[in-house]
């Protein structure tokens, strides 16, 4: 059965097939021309002949059937052939152990057909995302934050004067489609004491293609290629930005790294200096997409960032594209204690303005008892889900188990892709039918 892939809607081979074999029909009347018909009558005749035996008699149907049988072997041996030029062309191409080729560039066709989704945020959520929404389609961008200022991002952005590289290394890692010992090489982080000890091989190798190619952008474009990345991560800005908090007892916070460590209501974030210039691919991104999806992730210091650059709340009111908010399982102690989903929401409005929020996913499903216990003795609980007021905000609700099963705290890859595709696939379907779709809280 995989033969007949070849022929699946959207696979580009059937053109190719065809005009191949007008090639050898043209061929056989060319060299039918050269070398007299008389070696074509020959054959025609012979047919006759094993006919006329066969059945008796002329009959103009079982010459039919003869003919139809030469044709059927004729395309069984070109597309024989095909099939053999192709592999013994890119065998030394595709990796070994990697399936068959034809499921290959059937799955690549499927990916490339697939929604044009642009995901805003940082940190692990957005890399647990992206994992899940590389299996739906390569037409993925990742709009990364870039006020980092810990660990061996932060390092690097003050000795080398670099946008921190750490979140846009996860999400490379996360769209890639390479060997698994190129993904750990990626994540491998020193130890010991020496001046290495801390930092990620991947986070020195962007910063290393960032000096030779001279800016970010162009860094993660060429260590995609070395990660097989499907989809593109793009810095929101190529400015060196901090990022700041007011808190609600008038203190305020400076650098990404410590707003959690004050363990303070946030009262509002704000980026340092306050216009930084967006990247142009980054606001296409958003405006060319098909569904937006803000998080999951921290809600002030990896979503909240993104938004402040300028221009780019802006073209999330100006994009047609579907606007979803996946809003975290549980609490972040000292950035959302005690927030209910629409106090994150509404914070998301708050900094961003109205119209950047269509809708929000948020988890349906019971976290565990033993999980909730462990996740409280560190001061997380789970995000009330209050639907009314979600409503009032003008956010429409869908709720969902989007857990993980292994660690019900964390959102799952494969159900977080599914919700938002048929969330999609739902809303096109309404759009072409010409009927209004309206979500509701369950």
């Amino acid at each position: 059965m995989h033969l007949l892939k070849w022929l699946y809607p959207g696979m580009k081979f059937k053109r190719w097939l065809l005009l191949f074999a007008a090639g050898v029909m043209l061929v056989s009347l060319g060299l039918a021309l050269i070398f007299n018909y008389k070696y074509l009558d020959a054959i025609e005749e012979a047919i006759f002949r094993f006919v006329y035996n066969w059945r008796g008699s002329y009959d103009y149907a079982a010459t039919a059937l003869v003919g139809t049988s030469v044709v059927v072997v004729g395309v069984a041996i070109m597309l024989m052939a095909t099939r053999f030029v192709i592999r013994s062309l890119i065998m030394v191409l595709v990796p070994e152990n990697s399936g068959r080729l034809v499921d290959l560039i059937y799955e690549k066709r499927r990916l490339e057909s697939g929604p044009a989704v642009t995901v805003i945020g940082g940190g692990h959520g957005l890399s647990v995302l992206l994992r899940g929404i590389k299996e739906a389609t390569s037409n993925v961008t990742a709009v990364v934050t870039v006020a980092d200022d810990g660990g061996s991002s932060g390092r690097l952005r003050s000795d080398l004067g670099i946008i921190p590289p750490g979140d846009m290394r996860n999400c490379l890692v996360a769209l890639a489609d390479t060997e698994p010992l190129m993904e750990k090489l990626f994540q491998y982080r020193f130890g010991g004491d020496s001046e290495l000890a801390g930092h990620s091989f991947g986070n020195l190798f962007i910063a290393a293609m960032n000096e030779v190619t001279g800016n970010m952008e162009t860094a993660l474009k060429e260590s995609s290629k070395v990660l097989a990345v499907k989809g593109r991560v793009l810095p929101a800005s190529n400015e060196h930005v901090r990022l700041d908090a007011l808190m609600t007892d008038g203190t305020v916070v400076e650098g990404e790294s410590h707003i959690p460590e004050a363990h303070k209501q946030i009262r509002r974030v704000s980026l340092h200096p306050r216009h930084a210039a967006p990247v142009q691919s980054a606001l296409d991104a958003i405006l060319n997409a098909d569904i937006i999806l803000l998080g999951p992730g921290s809600l002030y210091t990896s979503i909240m960032p993104n938004l402040l650059v300028d221009g780019v709340a802006d073209a999330l009111r100006q994009s047609r594209a579907i606007k979803v908010y996946i809003c975290n399982v549980m609490t972040q102690p000292g950035e959302t204690d005690g927030y209910t989903a629409s106090r994150h929401v509404k914070a998301i409005l708050d900094h961003a303005g109205k119209g950047v929020v269509d809708y929000v996913l948020v988890n349906a499903a019971k976290v565990p008892t033993q999980t909730a216990q462990a996740y409280a003795a560190q001061g997380s609980y789970p995000v009330p889900v209050d639907a009314a007021a979600l409503n009032q905000l003008g956010v429409g609700v869908i709720s969902a188990d989007i857990v993980s099963a292994t660690d019900p705290g964390h959102h799952d890859p494969g159900k977080l892709t599914r919700q938002v595709m048929e969330l999609l696939e739902t809303l096109r379907s309404s759009e072409s039918t010409g009927h209004s779709f309206t979500l509701v809280p369950r």
